[in-house]
């Protein structure tokens, strides 16, 4: 069953973000805008509110629960996945629940200039079911974990490395490293990890203060 990397691409296109560096939290003094503050809006111009939305984003807690295309706004394009079951879940380096650089938009990697560096976390669970060619019903599972590539961090033949060669894990959009691929598929008869890194699999070392 191919999977859905694709939807690691969902917060990007669903929403409004700011992608310069935010004064606030970083040790700057400028105040910002909660989402509490009800005037920060989505690329469509949706008002954010505290809670799930109606496409099952809920932006304080950092996190969507729904159907792949409610992601999308029920796009035309995704219809053939949308019965796909999909989770994610981000930190305020991806996704800030909050505006400090007073554009109205939350922010991403504030106080970066880009997400290298950042810490900047997504984690992505997608589920659903098939037909085989027997008729048969099958189900499948898959999660992955994304990082921002580290400062330090290497690329090299499309794999992040550390200064001294340890891999991280396969390069994504430029700035990012997958570093945990797990598949469930009763059809194929894949189970558990199909990839993780041999530098980590959590998140404690990619956050900038270490």
């Amino acid at each position: 069953m191919k999977h859905l990397l694709l939807a690691l691409l969902l917060i990007c296109v669903a929403i409004g973000y700011s992608p310069q560096p935010a004064a606030c939290g970083v040790g700057g003094t400028a105040a910002c805008t909660t989402i509490q503050d009800g005037t920060l809006v989505a690329s469509d111009g949706s008002l954010i509110e505290t809670g799930f939305d109606q496409w099952g984003y809920n932006y304080q807690a950092h996190m969507f629960n729904g159907k792949y295309c409610d992601a999308y706004r029920d796009a035309a394009w995704c219809q053939e996945w949308k019965d796909v079951e999909l989770i994610m879940k981000w930190n305020d380096a991806w996704l800030s629940n909050a505006d400090c650089d007073g554009d109205l938009l939350l922010d991403r990697h504030f106080g970066f200039a880009s997400y290298i560096g950042s810490g900047a976390w997504l984690t992505n669970h997608q589920k659903g079911s098939y037909v085989d060619d027997s008729g048969k019903k099958q189900r499948w599972e898959y999660f992955v974990k994304i990082v921002a590539a580290p400062a330090n961090a290497v690329l090299i033949g499309g794999v992040w490395r550390t200064p001294d060669g340890t891999e991280i894990g396969p390069a994504i959009w430029g700035e990012f490293a997958i570093v945990q691929e797990v598949n469930n598929d009763t059809g194929t008869k894949e189970h558990g990890v199909a990839y993780l890194s041999p530098y980590t699999a959590g998140f404690g070392k990619f956050s900038p203060r270490n």
